[in-house]
């Protein structure tokens, strides 16, 4: 199979800002654009193949015909024809919602099909710019509702000032928010399920509250406290830092300026890569693509090995 280059979904959002579009080169006009979903098997917002011969193709159409090839045989029995992550950039110009995600086992009993796992790395975000993490004190459900009410649920986060290269997992069930000039890639399960907890009581075009959760997040909420939510990691030049590994996604960072090779022999998985900084080329079965900031190339599970060359930051995640 071909390494896979989709045509990004931009996503016009009140909060949106104007980073994405210049970090990925493109030739459009558009206004706060909050978010590009990079690659995205959800229904009704699939990505579609940009280059080609699978040019114009759905992800998940691909997914359905070529199975395992594409996916992976543990990953295609376990996911079926749903691919299981959702790869997206996003830009705040504004503070978002105070956010929580339930577990797949929380979802299953709230009748949703199946919970949220995500992790955030940072972008060139601007000088300040500050994200909601977990929670820095104790408190009981109960607790909970009362500071949602008396608007006070932010003193019980923990917040962090954004620096470039900054990696927060967010596992189901952890608070969180992406705070205003925060500009992060995003790697999360393909669900849709999100709890609003807290708006900053804030008012849509026609002057109303936009609805909150209280009660489904109450219950979602993992209430353990931590004492740092920021992944510490230490990259080096030309070697995998691996920063992430749940039972969604593996995610490792690389930072290379001399050719380096990825063996995929054994994975029995597809693998993305991101465009973080600088540009490379990717060559597998003979076939070269580019890797530059802003893109991002779906390797199919078929692909033993990888070469990559140039001077490039990426990001590796697979299932």
């Amino acid at each position: 199979m071909e390494l896979l280059k989709f045509e990004p979904l931009l996503k016009q959002t009140i909060w949106g800002g104007d980073k994405i579009i210049a970090f990925k080169h493109l030739n459009v006009q558009m206004e706060q654009v909050g978010e590009s979903w990079e690659i995205s098997g959800v229904p009704g917002n699939e990505t579609v193949v940009s280059e080609g011969s699978l040019k114009g193709r759905k992800l998940n159409d691909l997914v359905a015909e070529y199975g395992a090839q594409l996916v992976g045989k543990a990953n295609f029995e376990r996911f079926g024809t749903e691919f299981p992550l959702l790869i997206k950039f996003i830009d705040a110009r504004q503070d978002l919602s105070i956010q929580v995600h339930p577990t797949d086992e929380i979802a299953h009993r709230q009748g949703k099909e199946r919970g949220k796992t995500e992790m955030w790395f940072a972008l060139e975000s601007d000088k300040g710019a500050q994200l909601y993490n977990g929670l820095k004190q104790k408190i009981t459900p109960e607790e909970y509702k009362q500071m949602v009410e008396n608007d006070t649920i932010t003193e019980a986060l923990s917040r962090y000032e954004v620096k470039e290269g900054d990696v927060f997992f967010i596992p189901a069930g952890r608070i969180h928010a992406i705070g205003a000039g925060c500009f992060v890639a995003e790697i999360q399960q393909t669900s849709d399920v999100t709890y609003r907890i807290y708006d900053f009581k804030r008012r849509d075009k026609n002057g109303n509250y936009r609805e909150l959760h209280t009660e489904l997040a109450a219950e979602s909420i993992d209430y353990t406290v931590l004492e740092n939510y920021r992944t510490e990691y230490n990259l080096q030049k030309n070697e995998p830092q691996q920063v992430v590994t749940c039972p969604y996604f593996t995610t490792a960072v690389y930072d290379l300026d001399e050719p380096m090779t990825l063996d995929y022999a054994d994975l029995d998985s597809f693998v993305i890569l991101i465009g973080l900084k600088g540009s490379g080329t990717l060559t597998c079965n003979g076939q070269t693509t580019s890797l530059n900031a802003g893109e991002t190339v779906l390797i199919p599970a078929t692909a033993k090995e990888l070469k990559v060359e140039g001077t490039v930051k990426f990001i590796e995640t697979f299932v």
